[in-house]
């Protein structure tokens, strides 16, 4: 396989979904559709937690940052897919194409952290309920948003050092409608035990850690439900974590089930898949989820449709 430097290739080329010109419309109609779901349905659950005085607590203002995070990791890949196949072209410049790893690992990571975050503030709503407004103050609620922003970055700048430390690489075309930041990697001629302690390490910080850490909270959780001696104490509990537990599971089931299979045995249309799922289907999922389980939200959404006609 050749190997060009980047002095001369200034540009990546992507692997579509589909060349069959009669699917181009279905595809642009159905990523189009699913997009705009996608914005729609969390800018209703911000402008929900935005105008009820009543949602104003850490877990509803956590769910806000989690909707902000959705459309802006879904607007970051769709439009330019949208894009190449109302226009026919898959290409992307190298400096776009860095941009769009960039912001994916940002937004990704985000969501990563804020549903750890979110773990952690139903362990202390239901295992430390009277210090709940103590210890979930609004300044450690700032905190823990930066903190979330911090680690993105750091894991953003990691890949995009590497990236740009080593301008050379195997090929131009990337097996994915995006610049996947692993495949990306993988097409650099970096040295091998680089690219392996990046992909430990971010592994670690995006895998590990978070799924570590909303284990440790939801253990504490059932062990405290449990000493409940009440069914209705119990479910009443549990029903505050429903929620947040349906997403954990979609988000983190869709990766592990999905993106450490194509690991195993890659396949560009499987690696497609497990893109598409967790950059546009899950955030447009997650409004549904927390508008259909929470009755707190799906009051506000009534009250606001009433409102309005």
């Amino acid at each position: 396989m050749e190997t060009h430097n980047l002095t001369y290739v200034s540009e990546f080329h992507l692997l579509g979904f589909s060349d069959d010109p009669e699917l181009q419309p279905i595809l642009f109609g159905l990523f189009l559709s699913m997009c705009l779901v996608t914005v729609v349905g969390n800018l209703l659950i911000i402008l929900a937690v935005s105008s009820d005085s009543h949602l104003h607590t850490p877990m509803y203002f956590f769910l806000s940052n989690l909707s902000i995070v959705d459309i802006c990791f879904a607007t970051t890949m769709m439009p330019k897919m949208i894009a190449d196949i109302l226009n026919h072209k898959r290409v992307i410049s190298y400096v776009s194409c860095l941009t769009q790893m960039s912001f994916f690992i940002i937004f990704g990571c985000m969501d990563d952290k804020l549903l750890t975050v979110m773990a952690y503030d139903r362990f202390v709503a239901i295992c430390h309920p009277l210090r709940y407004k103590v210890i979930m103050n609004p300044h450690l609620c700032v905190l823990l948003i930066f903190l979330c922003v911090f680690i993105s970055l750091l894991d953003s700048l990691t890949y995009n050092v590497i990236a740009l430390e080593f301008p050379c690489f195997k090929d131009v075309e990337i097996g994915n409608f995006f610049c996947h930041p692993t495949q990306l990697l993988n097409l650099s001629c970096s040295d091998a035990l680089i690219k392996t302690l990046v992909t430990y390490f971010v592994g670690a910080i995006l895998g590990f850690f978070p799924i570590l850490g909303i284990l440790c909270s939801y253990y504490k959780i059932v062990s405290s439900i449990l000493k409940i001696s009440s069914l209705g104490g119990r479910y009443k509990a549990f029903s505050t974590c429903t929620s947040h537990l349906s997403v954990v599971c979609l988000f983190y089931g869709n990766g592990i089930g999905v993106y450490l299979g194509s690991a195993v045995s890659y396949n560009p249309s499987q690696s497609m898949v497990a893109s598409l799922i967790h950059i546009l289907v899950t955030p447009m999922l997650n409004p549904f989820i927390y508008s259909l389980r929470n009755r707190d939200i799906s009051n506000t959404l009534k009250g606001l449709h009433s409102w309005r006609v």
